[in-house]
């Protein structure tokens, strides 16, 4: 019999620039519920990538003199190396850039105008450059968007339209015969109030005014319009429209998870885009609150950016995704704080469950070798603890499969803090002192460690690494810690032994770890990179640096140096070779046709045995380095830079 599928994304990320912990509360969640339905036996498929067309990213490009695609291709390196620090499991990272997704979402764009659900026509309105996203006159709030309330552009362009009006009231109906379609309540009732039930106009799904896009298959002026070309992801990462084997085993998806300030686009406009493709909608798109800062929304231009990698490299990557899975309610705002991230480890991490852990398995050691012995007699507390443990399995997934994580948590810790009572009720210390209670020493014993196997499988989903270490001090080896194990009280096996280990959280002086926190969260890349300043030269020093425009005819790795590329150049008249250490950051296939500024009167040198005859000028931080391009049109290679 195959495995039940379960399919969740996320909304793919525009790459703007440093992720913060808002950013990756959504992935955290969706790797969260992924791990666990793996733990549970389910065949998973986890997607997310990068929404990387449309006119905000080509103008940012352009301000840094520089290819879109080049301009990406960093910033999306370091996003895939933020989830692989977060050990992020998704099974499928998608860029709009590929061709894959190109290629499919052109062929859904001329299925849709085939069919009549596209059509030309003329768009005059409001648009918001920052959210991509169009706004009628009644929408606006003075006169700016209604979700990051920046200015709004007037645009008027020849146009295709989706016939979203077309399925307003199959998506009433839609809502109506399935209530968690859209979730939480909150969501769904601004979505019917707000949008739905006031009527939904046709929406503009190309624009002609840039050209940073998927192009419109039968008419090349236009390209596709962003939303349309993002949330097409969801299907085009299955092979969509092929009738692929991915699509048949996991679409519908089961969970889209999505930020709440978009989802008008995956609930009204996603859901009809589907229904005229005569497709299944999702079973719930889940709309996840902000994590605020001081009550706002974290944003770096407000100076209020908390970001995960300084968290993590202080704190380890357990504390800050149990702390974002239990601090806040899913679906809901959250207040982030640094003395309420610490005092919630300090807490539940270290006077919690780590006390628990270091008091048992030192109990056991000290007082039965650290041998886990069978009993024949029992307390007055046994019983309460035993029936926590035989109603965990139920409590704890109702609230996973309702994305409750904080109810999931705060049902493990009933029985962590229940444990540690039990402790003070049973007092084992005085039981090993008195000969006639070693059968209920055991049997305290014995229910301690079963409570921290429990906890310990429980846990192996969202905490990886503390189960780990739980399971190795209570010597159960990973294969063993499973679900199925843990539905009843009495799984751990008699005559085992113990071995303590280190503490799994160290305990913190929380004044004076809020003094080093706050010097966490510096965006190191947004700092100044300038060194000091070089001695003063003439202008006549200066006219003697040759600096010229120079064309990428090749470019190639460096035969004897990974670091280095080497480039043909052409400089108006005559070619130069130059070898550059940028290979790091660049491939040679996306350079040629770039044009670039050069030192062109430099001595020449060998550089690993190749000659360079010049220098090509680059901005460069410690891990990053971005070229000197020549953008504009009319300045051709060999023209001179003053």
């Amino acid at each position: 019999m195959s495995k039940k599928t379960f399919y969740v994304t996320t909304p793919i990320y525009y790459p703007s620039g440093r992720l913060h912990i808002g950013h990756t509360y959504t992935t955290v969640a969706a790797d969260a519920i992924s791990r666990y339905k793996r733990f549970a036996g389910f065949d998973v498929r986890f997607l997310t990538g990068t929404d990387e067309h449309g006119e905000k990213i080509q103008k940012k490009a352009r301000e840094m003199g520089l290819e879109p695609i080049i301009y990406l291709d960093n910033m999306i390196s370091d996003i895939k190396k933020l989830w692989n620090v977060m050990e992020i499991s998704y099974d499928d990272f998608i860029r709009t850039t590929e061709s894959r997704h190109e290629e499919r979402v052109q062929k859904i764009f001329q299925k849709l105008y085939d069919q009549g659900d596209i059509y030309l026509g003329e768009y005059e309105g409001h648009y918001c450059v920052e959210c991509e996203a169009f706004w009628t006159e009644s929408q606006l709030e003075d006169n700016k968007c209604p979700d990051c309330h920046r200015e709004v552009e007037s645009k008027k362009e020849q146009s295709y339209f989706f016939r979203l009006s077309k399925y307003q009231d199959r998506l009433i109906e839609y809502y109506e015969q399935h209530p968690d379609f859209c979730f939480p309540e909150s969501r769904k009732n601004e979505m019917l109030n707000n949008f739905l039930k006031k009527g939904l106009e046709d929406l503009s799904v190309s624009r002609t005014s840039f050209d940073w896009g998927v192009k419109v298959p039968f008419d090349e002026r236009h390209v596709i319009y962003v939303w349309i070309d993002a949330l097409c992801n969801y299907i085009t990462a299955l092979g969509y429209p092929d009738n692929t084997k991915e699509m048949q085993a996991y679409w519908p998806a089961n969970m889209q998870i999505v930020g709440k300030e978009i989802m008008r686009f995956h609930t009204i406009i996603w859901p009809a885009l589907l229904m005229a493709l005569d497709l299944p909608l999702p079973q719930k798109v889940y709309g996840h609150g902000w994590i605020l800062f001081s009550d706002d929304k974290m944003s770096k231009s407000k100076g209020n950016v908390v970001y995960p990698e300084p968290i993590i490299e202080r704190y380890g990557i357990d504390a800050l995704k149990y702390f974002l899975l239990r601090e806040f309610v899913f679906g809901q705002d959250g207040n982030y704080t640094n003395r309420g991230f610490l005092t919630r480890i300090n807490s539940d991490l270290v006077n919690d469950l780590g006390n628990l852990l270091s008091r048992t398995v030192s109990m056991v050691e000290k007082y039965t070798d650290g041998i886990v012995m069978e009993y024949n007699a029992s307390t007055e507390f046994d019983e309460s603890l035993e029936t926590i443990i035989n109603e965990l399995f139920e409590k704890f997934d109702e609230a996973m499969e309702n994305m409750q994580f904080n109810e999931a948590f705060e049902e493990l810790w009933k029985l962590v803090r229940r444990a540690n009572k039990y402790i003070d009720e049973t007092m084992p210390w005085k039981l090993a002192k008195d000969d006639t209670k070693q059968e209920e020493l055991r049997s305290v014993l014995y229910h301690l460690i079963e409570t921290l196997r429990v906890v310990a499988v429980f846990l192996r989903p969202m905490l990886t690494i503390t189960s780990d270490k739980i399971l190795e001090q209570i010597n159960i080896p990973v294969e063993e810690a499973t679900l199925d194990s843990v539905k009843v009280f009495g799984g751990y096996p008699f005559e085992t032994k113990v071995k303590r280990g280190e503490n799994l959280f160290p305990r913190l002086d929380i004044e004076k770890e809020l003094q080093e926190m706050e010097l966490l969260f510096v965006d190191k890349k947004e700092e100044s990179t300038s060194t000091p300043h070089k001695d003063e030269i003439t202008i006549e020093d200066f006219d003697k640096i040759e600096l010229r425009v120079a064309k990428v005819l090749e470019c190639e790795q460096h035969p004897k140096a990974d670091k280095l590329l080497v480039f043909k150049l052409k400089v108006g008249s005559e070619e130069r070779q130059i070898v550059s250490g940028i290979a790091k950051f660049y491939k040679p296939e996306d350079l040629i046709g770039k044009k670039l500024v050069v030192v062109l009167n430099l001595k020449p040198v060998k550089l690993r045995g190749v000659v360079s005859e010049g220098m090509i000028l680059s901005a460069a931080t410690e891990d990053d380095t971005s070229l000197v391009t020549i953008s504009a049109e009319g300045i051709i290679d060999g023209v001179e830079v003053r």
